[in-house]
């Protein structure tokens, strides 16, 4: 089955999502113990973006190597929560095919709660794909949903993560393959 540009493809079931974050380790100890992001250390007051995508989130973050990402989360939330946000977001660029005008564009943008930006899809070796992964930038409002009412579980998912990065370097792709979220496109759209 080949993917189309843009399509959402996620780890879900019937309730919940999966998205990914990376965060430095207060952050992450934070949020695993209260099952939440509290503040502090984490900034309710700026935007924070979420990936339902595995592999882009390895790409963004170096497999939890990069500074103040070094720990990876799969945080599931609600299907409700994830489709309030599609359906409350404008795109982070301008595309004359969707907007009737650059200004509206503008104005959609910036009376958004949520932001959506589409960027190539990577595989295992951090090669662009020619399909694109879907990124969700959550601004204040939005994550005070997020937060308070859309997440359901945090799971610290370092240690695969490095698992799969030393499989990698070993270029025992198969190994590494096996280990990663099964992926579907997602079904339910906004409605």
């Amino acid at each position: 089955m080949s993917r189309t540009e843009k399509e959402i493809y996620a780890n879900y079931t019937d309730s919940s999502i999966r998205v990914y974050q990376a965060y430095n380790a207060a952050i992450a100890t934070s949020a695993v113990a209260h099952q939440t992001f509290v503040s502090p250390p984490f900034k309710r007051d700026r935007a924070t973006w979420i990936k339902p995508s595995f592999c882009w989130m390895m790409e963004r973050c170096g497999w939890a190597s990069k500074e103040n990402q070094e720990r990876v989360l799969a945080i599931d939330i609600t299907c409700e929560g994830f489709r309030w946000a599609l359906e409350n977001a404008a795109l982070s660029h301008y595309d004359g095919k969707i907007h009737t005008s650059y200004e509206q564009w503008k104005s959609q943008l910036n009376n958004s709660p949520v932001v959506i930006q589409w960027d190539p899809e990577r595989d295992l070796q951090g090669n662009k794909l020619p399909y694109r992964s879907i990124q969700i930038g959550l601004k204040p409002v939005a994550i005070e949903r997020y937060v308070n009412e859309w997440i359901q579980q945090i799971t610290d998912i370092t240690p695969v993560v490095k698992e799969i990065k030393q499989l990698i370097d070993q270029k025992d792709w198969e190994k590494a393959a096996a280990l990663l979220p099964v992926e579907s496109p997602v079904e339910f759209r906004p409605s």
